[in-house]
């Protein structure tokens, strides 16, 4: 019950954030040619949301408010999309916390800013390459209520520090984020939490998914609170994978939370337009998201992170850039899509999958599964879809400096 008092004795109190339809407008407009990663459209998104984040309150990191990373042409993002070197940018944006000791701990708010740019690669739009996919729900919404709750919360600044990020890279893998956690802004051991806004601005029938609800003890409670006050038709659950930002947080043992508002027919098409937004849902969705971080960034005592088993879900990013979902025998592996080592590192398993009773673990290179040599993403999806599940296979990783041979028994992919 406290945490729905909070809730709305932050919204009665916080003053009007910036129209977030704004935003949405100018990110998802036709000039910014769907903000394609490396691509000039991406570029002035990054500029406009650095300067937005400045508006609201934030502080630039100390290196300022881009954080750059590279994606070489071997890597299988670059690949699959058949694209050379790509330059992407996260936007990182600071609100110090308030309390001289907790200020040293971070809550991490993230939304990914990339789309499709002219289709092709990643769309569901048959004959759609050459066409412009605006993605004004996916995600110009999410990056959107970045900044709303960024104008709010730095009327108030919580206990701990805040950081905001709008992550470039998503629709080729999860690539800002996963840059961020291997060269974070703050320790990620201080990190209590990771929240991700993608697809916030559909809301239907008041429902809210939340994703990563079994990645803390402590999330389900606290999510429940703050929906007394709220009053969607919440749907809490899963752990901590999924096809976006979080998941790479997740990987790396932080709780982490994803608010969606499901899927739709324009989604990855050429008509996820901003006249289709509802703004009166994604405002709703953004006051939720201030009064979780503004609970989480307050609280006082650390959460406890869960990696529970799970039954193979949807969201299980077995190899997301390839392939029909659904097809194939299931390993459970996590894969890295910023390079290419000479097989397909992994950055993490899921827990009770075949991957993880196998022995295979974060880190760990697939260089063979079977008879099949695995140099890339697309050669480990094509040698899983040769197997089917209760199969026993060979796998041959290399760790470190080690090769190593490990057996799995292979299981049935979620659809």
């Amino acid at each position: 019950m406290w945490h729905a008092i909070l809730l709305g004795t932050l919204l009665s109190q916080s003053p009007e954030p910036p129209r977030a339809l704004d935003d949405i407008r100018f990110l998802s407009d036709h000039k910014l040619q769907g903000r394609m990663t490396g691509s000039r459209g991406a570029d002035s998104a990054a500029a406009y949301l650095a300067r937005r984040f400045s508006e609201v309150g934030l502080q630039p990191a100390a290196g300022g408010w881009f954080q750059m990373f590279t994606v070489g042409r071997e890597a299988p993002a670059a690949r699959q999309a058949h694209s050379g070197a790509l330059v992407g940018k996260n936007v990182i944006g600071i609100l110090p916390g308030s309390d001289p000791v907790l200020r040293n701990q971070t809550i991490v708010l993230g939304a990914h800013y990339d789309h499709l740019g002219l289709g092709g690669f990643g769309s569901l739009d048959q004959d759609s390459t050459g066409l412009v996919h605006n993605g004004a729900d996916d995600n110009a919404s999410g990056a959107a209520a970045l900044i709303q709750v960024a104008a709010r919360l730095a009327a108030s600044p919580p206990a701990r520090t805040v950081v905001f990020i709008a992550f470039s890279g998503e629709e080729l893998g999860l690539l800002g984020s996963a840059h961020y956690v291997k060269e974070p802004i703050y320790p990620l051991a201080g990190t209590l939490a990771m929240v991700n806004l993608d697809m916030v601005g559909r809301l239907r029938n008041g429902r809210l998914i939340v994703y990563g609800a079994r990645s803390a003890k402590e999330f389900p409670a606290l999510l429940d609170s703050l929906n007394w006050y709220a009053g969607f038709d919440l749907k809490a659950q899963g752990d901590g994978y999924g096809p976006s930002d979080h998941s790479s947080f997740y990987a790396a043992k932080r709780p982490v939370l994803h608010l969606f508002t499901d899927l739709h027919k324009d989604y990855h098409r050429t008509t996820d337009d901003w006249q289709k937004v509802n703004y009166d849902g994604l405002k709703r969705v953004a006051d939720f998201s201030l009064g979780l971080v503004t609970a989480l960034a307050n609280r006082t005592k650390p959460l406890t992170f869960l990696d529970p088993p799970a039954a193979v879900p949807s969201q299980t990013i077995t190899a997301p850039l390839s392939g029909t979902p659904g097809y194939g025998a299931y390993l459970g592996t996590v894969p890295d899509m910023t390079g290419a080592p000479g097989g397909v590192r992994l950055v993490g398993v899921r827990t009770g999958s075949p991957a993880e009773k196998a022995g295979l673990r974060g880190d760990d290179i697939i260089t063979r599964i079977g008879a099949t040599e695995t140099p890339d993403l697309q050669a480990m999806t094509d040698a899983l879809r040769g197997h089917l599940p209760g199969e026993i296979v060979e796998i041959v990783v290399r760790r470190g400096a080690t090769v190593t041979t490990l057996r799995a028994t292979l299981g049935v992919r979620g659809g």
